[in-house]
């Protein structure tokens, strides 16, 4: 087949990658445009991009496919089938109905549960059992598209940058088994009971809640790592918590209940494991207090 692929972050690079190995031909790589980045703010190209021009792929990036001249050149790339991870943009009606079979999406959800920008989050912040992806053709609707096929995958205690990295690889090979077999892979339209909808993150709610509950704050840990962080103030500086995990001893939300960082969450409490300063590399509790005192009775603001 000759393939369009259109993906832009980390998540949609093992995909491109899988895609290569086969015996189709990638025609062009459709990403974001280069985006500012680092101290000096210099143009930086994506992962996609990145790893796209390592391969000899032409890359392509628009900041719209809106217009008539860029949708003319794709559709004069004579795709068979366009591939979209996480790709960002809007795919107009032009850009779905020009290959051949139409444009498929690599989601990261058991459609039609998190339809939207940010499924893995939202699962674990629900506290899903579990998690996985979803080979769907594309059509004007939010991910309302019919279904190719789907990979389950248990979330158990992982972290989103780890649920991540996992559902990346197995929507490249499920991708990947859906183009070589496209016949035995009929789209099948999505059921309408089940839809929820991911909402993109807010920075704000990685401001940890330690209110809501032991279990509600470790999800808030796991569904925030790596980015942007579940955090508390204390003493007006910023301190992250990159893992921790629940204790049993009830204590008021947001005080130290001992002189080791066990912080209390109204219902059970949280123990952090790996902390970061505002500023500084991840550091174990231990590391942390080593000079620096959160006493037995001090109040975290969440």
């Amino acid at each position: 087949m000759r393939i369009i692929y259109m993906g832009t972050p980390d998540f949609a690079v093992p995909a491109l990658d899988a895609l290569a190995k086969t015996g189709h031909e990638i025609v062009a790589v459709y990403s974001q445009p280069p985006r500012p980045a680092g101290r000096g703010k210099a143009l930086r190209p994506s992962p996609v991009h990145q790893r796209a021009e390592e391969m000899g792929i032409e890359v392509r990036t628009p900041a719209s496919l809106k217009d008539a001249d860029v949708q003319a050149a794709f559709a004069a790339l004579d795709a068979d089938v366009a591939v979209v991870a996480a790709y960002g943009l809007i795919l107009p009606r032009a850009i779905l109905d020009a290959p051949r079979h139409g444009c498929m999406n690599i989601h990261a959800s058991l459609l039609p549960r998190w339809r939207g920008a940010a499924p893995i989050q939202r699962a674990i912040l629900s506290g899903d059992n579990i998690s996985g992806v979803t080979i769907m053709d594309m059509e004007a609707g939010l991910d309302t598209g019919p279904m190719r096929a789907k990979h389950v995958t248990p979330i158990e205690d992982k972290t989103a940058g780890v649920l991540t990295a996992e559902l990346a690889q197995a929507g490249a090979d499920l991708m990947v088994e859906v183009l070589d077999g496209i016949d035995l892979h009929p789209p099948m339209a999505q059921p309408q009971d089940g839809v929820t909808y991911a909402a993109k993150i807010d920075k704000a709610e990685a401001r940890i809640a330690f209110d809501r509950g032991a279990h509600q704050v470790e999800r808030q840990v796991r569904a925030f790592n790596p980015f942007p962080g579940a955090f508390f103030e204390y003493r007006g500086e910023r301190f992250r918590i990159l893992a921790a995990h629940i204790e049993h001893h009830d204590g008021p939300a947001g005080e130290m209940l001992d002189d080791s960082l066990l912080i209390g969450c109204g219902h059970g409490a949280i123990r952090p494991t790996l902390v970061q300063r505002a500023g500084k590399a991840a550091m174990t509790p231990g590391e942390l207090l080593n000079g620096y005192e959160m006493p037995a009775g001090s109040r975290v603001d969440g």
